[in-house]
């Protein structure tokens, strides 16, 4: 029997998997946090005007709460390539298999994919004003940049999960919109 894959979702993924899910939970990674620290220029910018996508950025006595999903027995193989295909546009992001801790109490490994550090894509420490001007203004190939932040901010509070800058970021960029 082929071993379950579990992957971990702390943006988009939480509320647009894109494949056929088991099981899901909130969950706990520690050492990383979410973080708008990656400059799309496919899904949510262009090359000419840059958006911010969220990515997992390591960090010493942090952790990032967000969703792992178990994927549907059969459907390994296409979410692998579906999601690499998504994620990997770029090589900013890199798949790592983390340690995850489950809502329930469980721990299992989960593919993850966080920010390659020293990409020129990554973009950590921008100020979060800087930030809400940018994903204010900036489309891609999946839409407005502020749909994404919409999205994701509202996803993880339906959830209980708490993201302070994320909920600062939704109050400024939709007051730059307006």
């Amino acid at each position: 029997m082929k071993a379950a894959l579990w992957v971990f979702g702390y943006g988009s993924l939480i509320w647009h998997p894109e494949f056929p899910v088991a099981e899901r939970h909130v969950a706990r990674l520690a050492g990383w946090h979410r973080s708008f620290c990656m400059r799309s220029i496919h899904h949510r910018g262009s090359v000419e005007a840059p958006g911010l996508v969220l990515a997992l950025d390591r960090a010493t006595g942090v952790h990032c709460d967000g969703v792992a999903f178990r994927v549907a027995e059969g459907a390994e193989d296409e979410t692998l390539a579906a999601l690499r295909e998504r994620e990997l546009i770029s090589s900013a992001y890199i798949e790592e298999w983390l340690d995850v801790t489950l809502s329930d109490g469980r721990q299992v490994t989960a593919l993850a994919y966080v920010i390659d550090p020293v990409h020129e894509q990554y973009c950590g420490g921008l100020p979060l004003e800087e930030q809400a001007e940018i994903i204010a203004h900036a489309t891609g190939g999946r839409g407005p940049n502020r749909d994404y932040l919409y999205s994701t901010a509202e996803h993880l509070a339906a959830l209980g999960i708490a993201d302070a800058d994320l909920d600062w970021l939704a109050a400024r960029v939709r007051q730059l919109c307006s």
